[in-house]
């Protein structure tokens, strides 16, 4: 499928990940590998669909050009460069987004 898109994690996304793992593993390790597959799954996604998500209401990160991936109550920042989707961060919606982005 020449379509294809390259997904790149930021090394901050990858740390999201062991994060999310790690909060769920403390209660559950087998929910947790279960929920970073489904996040994986559903970013993997953006292989094909580059632009899933919304764009964000925050200007700063609108103009950007990041998209919002919604997934359970967790956000994937990510933003389309060519034929790469950049996996910027992957964060829970509660948390404040200013000091994160």
């Amino acid at each position: 499928m020449a379509n294809k898109y390259t997904l790149r994690y930021l090394p901050v996304a990858v740390d999201d990940l062991i994060s999310i793992f790690d909060w769920i593993a403390n209660d559950s390790p087998g929910n947790a590998s279960a929920f970073i597959d489904k996040l994986d799954q559903r970013i993997g996604n953006l292989e094909v669909h580059p632009f899933l998500g919304r764009i964000p209401r925050d200007d700063q990160l609108k103009s950007s050009g990041y998209r919002v991936l919604v997934i359970d109550s967790y956000l994937v920042f990510h933003i389309v460069r060519g034929k790469t989707v950049e996996i910027h961060r992957v964060v829970h919606g509660s948390r404040n987004l200013d000091d994160i982005i």
